[in-house]
């Protein structure tokens, strides 16, 4: 792939008039390296128009689609990088106006086009025209190559060797040799993250396939404008023509002239076409209308260079089917509606959208293959390309992002194996979470599948905190060993570390070899399903005994509770000590578990996902991104805004502790020891060992009801016997770092060696039929029943409800056959209340 150069118009000679218009002047095409700096931009430009050393007092100044206010001027590389964005969209509307300061614009007689030849000065119109012929005069030095392929440089700080291949993606285990998991002199814990500098990125890689464009009003605001105007991209498809507009391909040029037609109610038939020009006339051969465009040579753009608008052609054209409602064409119309992952948009709907928004009808396959290319081109492609693209899109996430760590892993015949991320972010608040991770999988839907691994705690508000998330063939020893190994490079072993997961055989495997020293607990809910299933009882009353036997703050309330639950579950007691008491209960734990007893934090992250994961690799992974990107911004600066010295949640829970406090009573021993009597129980609070015979004191490391007492009749701080993981700094301080959006696909720095790392899709056996997207139950687990919207009856739906309907409280009734709302065809038994007066009827 050679260096990868970008056209853009330059407008010189001309003024501004009283409303900043650049008025006169003329124009012309140049072309610049894409890793161009200010510098060189500028030297470009005082060569083109033989200014000499006068190239410091120039001004270059564009709008952002012409003629928007303000003028916005180029003055270094970061503004010549908005400059080149935007110029990549619409070089005409985009255009860079050159003025020079206190000198009289030299003559444009002998200035030097890009073929080196000179020329005459043209006329603005003819500017346009003869800028494009000269870059035929010249060498094809426009090459925007089609394939996207990126991938990452061999020469990554985190490679280490694989049996199969060297993959750039993949970090030392241990934790010193990792450059991502350095220790920097402020943060002094072995598990926080540093954030190595990286340099910024300047270099463009080639234009990819176009991605649709979402119109601001109808794009919708937070994650879906972020997706709209993101890492997709936008393509040049406009439902508007006009001479000299540029389309970056002859595709756009054509879906835009049908979306026109459909909208105007015409058709059209191409007359000509070849790679250098095409001509498009209206079907009707008497009719005037007529589009001729041309190509720019040596690029794939396309521009039109004459357009007849005016219609003369009859009404026989004008038909219902259109035969440029192609598939293509419904996708780029359908885009907008699809930009939510999570929201359903049937064929049939598609239909109902056409003939609603332009009056066509179109076929159920038409609707169908329009809806795909349309999921196809908001997803980066298709399930194939998305894994060829996840190298340069990991590349983009390290370099926007520093200190975040990616490891990808590759097998035989350079196949997906692995993919492990970390945000910097999450790596450094992780040090003001409590020490407590649960850890989980769930399958994704795509062409592919695979299984999603997450790992995740609470913040001190008792929310989601996202840690790691990795992608791998299934559950198996390997994969959740992999995915442990890789937590364990990037976050360390803090001092009381606890795994809570689920009893899969796997994963009690993994954690025994990475994490021998940290305790694992079990889900307590997930080890109710299994003694639900077990023993073959779901009675509310196991239920709740269990429940309450698991969560006890001390031994004596577990024995008594224990007794019970064995008592009504016989058999139950060997079943729960072979499990190990000390992995599912409170009391027995050897460490802290704080308030986490089960997986709900992993299985509620697995909730703000489930709509996404049918999303190709590269896709799927960039809304994970936005997700957690969306979440650190919005809760911290929720944290920032908190006024009291704890978080909101845990301010509300000492609130209830007070009110319950205010009835209970006091006796003192000395000036630490303290009995409090609640109700007909007492409970001994020391002071000097911050203890409870409660429990809840030690455990959550938060004072309990008890506790509270002696604050109120002494002179200890509530806020200051809570644990630093509760409070509102700490709660601030886990969501200071910041997840950067990635820029434009377009502007992505790609280096040359990155696109020599393939990556091919797994080797997986797709099964026929329609992938299955609904989860299957767990052991034990209860499925919701579905209700009747009807008869409000659970077991049944409105579809198939034949239960009769009262329609007075005295008893009539209504006996329904059939479900229509117009109850024609259907069967009723009317018996009129006796209670009724004819008089006031």
């Amino acid at each position: 792939m050679g260096e990868v150069e970008f056209i853009f118009w330059v407008r010189f000679g001309g003024v501004y008039d009283k409303s900043s218009n650049y008025v006169g002047g003329d124009y012309e095409l140049l072309l610049a390296k894409n890793n161009i700096d200010f510098d060189g931009f500028k030297k470009i430009i005082s060569e083109f128009l033989n200014v000499g050393d006068s190239g410091s007092k120039m001004h270059f100044n564009f709008f952002i689609g012409h003629p928007v206010k303000p003028l916005y001027e180029v003055t270094d590389n970061r503004t010549l990088r908005l400059f080149m964005y935007y110029a990549r969209q619409d070089p005409v509307k985009n255009s860079l106006m050159v003025t020079v300061e206190d000198e009289v614009f030299p003559s444009t007689k002998g200035i030097k086009n890009p073929s080196g030849q000179t020329k005459e000065s043209p006329t603005s119109t003819e500017g346009y025209l003869k800028g494009l012929e000269s870059i035929s005069e010249g060498t094809n030095r426009y090459v925007f190559e089609r394939d996207f392929h990126i991938a990452i440089p061999e020469d990554s700080p985190c490679v280490a060797a694989t049996p199969q291949q060297s993959s750039p993606f993949v970090a030392a285990n241990p934790l010193e040799d990792n450059p991502y998991v350095t220790t920097t002199p402020l943060q002094s814990s072995p598990y926080v993250a540093a954030s190595p500098l990286v340099e910024p990125y300047t270099n463009v890689p080639p234009i990819p396939h176009s991605v649709s464009h979402i119109d601001d009003n109808e794009a919708g605001s937070g994650d879906e404008k972020s997706r709209s105007e993101g890492v997709y991209g936008a393509s040049s498809i406009s439902d508007e023509i006009e001479e000299y507009k540029i389309f970056k391909s002859k595709k756009d040029l054509t879906t835009s002239l049908s979306i026109i037609s459909m909208r105007e109610k015409f058709q059209f038939k191409t007359f000509k076409s070849n790679s250098h020009f095409t001509i498009i006339r209206c079907l009707d051969t008497s009719c005037s209308w007529r589009v001729r465009a041309k190509r720019l040579e040596g690029s794939g753009y396309w521009m039109v260079t004459k357009y007849e608008r005016k219609h003369t052609c009859t009404t026989d054209f004008k038909k219902v089917r259109y035969r440029q409602a192609t598939s293509w064409v419904v996708g780029e119309c359908v885009k907008k509606r699809l930009i939510n992952p999570g929201r359903v948009f049937k064929p049939r709907d598609v239909i109902d959208d056409m003939k609603r928004k332009f009056g066509v009808d179109i076929s159920y396959s038409v609707a169908w293959r329009g809806r795909e290319y349309a999921y196809e081109n908001l997803r980066l492609g298709t399930p194939e390309q998305s894994y060829s693209l996840l190298p340069g899109y990991l590349h983009m996430l390290r370099e926007t992002n520093p200190g975040t760590v990616v490891n990808l892993e590759v097998g035989e015949q350079d196949r997906f194996k692995y993919l492990f991320i970390a945000f910097d972010a999450s790596i450094k608040g992780f040090q003001y979470c409590r020490p407590v991770v649960s850890i989980d999988a769930t399958h994704m839907k795509g062409k592919y599948r695979g299984v999603l691994f997450m790992a995740v705690c609470h913040d001190a508000n008792q929310q989601i905190f996202p840690l790691a998330f990795g992608i791998g063939d299934s559950e198996n020893d390997a994969a959740w060993t992999w995915f442990l190994r890789r937590i364990k490079d990037v976050f360390g072993e803090r001092p009381g570390h606890v795994i809570v997961s689920d009893r899969h055989r796997s994963i009690n495997n993994a954690v025994k070899e990475v994490f021998p020293n940290a305790f694992h607990g079990i889900c307590m809910y997930h080890l109710l399903n299994n003694l639900k299933n077990k023993f073959k009882t779901k009675t509310k009353e196991l239920e709740q005994h269990y429940i309450q036997t698991a969560k006890a703050y001390n031994l004596q309330e577990f024995h008594v509770l224990f007794y019970t639950l064995c008592c009504a579950v016989p058999g139950a007691k060997e079943y729960l000590e072979r499990v190990g008491l000390d992995r599912w209960t409170r009391s027995h734990s050897p460490s802290r578990r704080y308030n986490i007893m089960t997986t709900n934090i992993s299985e509620s992250m697995n909730a703000a996902l489930v709509k996404v994961r049918e999303l190709p690799i590269t896709a799927f992974v960039n809304e994970i991104r936005l997700l957690c990107q969306r979440w650190f911004f919005e809760r911290r600066n929720k944290a920032k805004d908190f006024t009291s010295k704890m978080s909101k949640d845990v301010e509300k829970k000492l609130e209830k502790r007070r009110d319950r406090a205010q009835i209970m009573d006091i006796r003192y021993a000395d000036e630490y020891n303290f009995d409090v009597i609640d109700g007909d129980q007492n409970f001994c609070v020391d002071m000097a060992l911050w203890t409870c015979t409660c429990g809840k004191f030690q455990l959550d490391q938060l004072p309990c009801e008890h506790v509270l007492v002696v604050v109120r009749k002494s002179a200890y701080e509530a806020y200051d016997l809570c644990s630093p993981f509760y409070s509102r700094e700490y709660w601030y301080e886990s969501y200071s770092g910041v997840i950067n959006p990635l820029p434009h696909i377009t502007s992505w720095c790609i280096p040359e060696d990155v696109s020599s790392f393939k990556i091919m899709p797994p080797d997986v056996r797709t099964s026929a039929g329609r992938r299955r997207k609904r989860r299957i139950p767990s052991v034990g687990e209860e499925q919701s029943q579905p209700k009747c919207s009807r008869c409000r009856e659970s077991g049944h739906n409105r579809a198939t409800c034949q239960n009769p309907i009262a329609l007075h409280p005295s008893g009539q009734t209504f006996t329904a056959c059939s479900t229509n709302p117009s109850f024609q065809g259907a069967s009723s038994s009317y018996h009129p209340p006796s209670s009724i007066d004819d008089t006031n009827s």
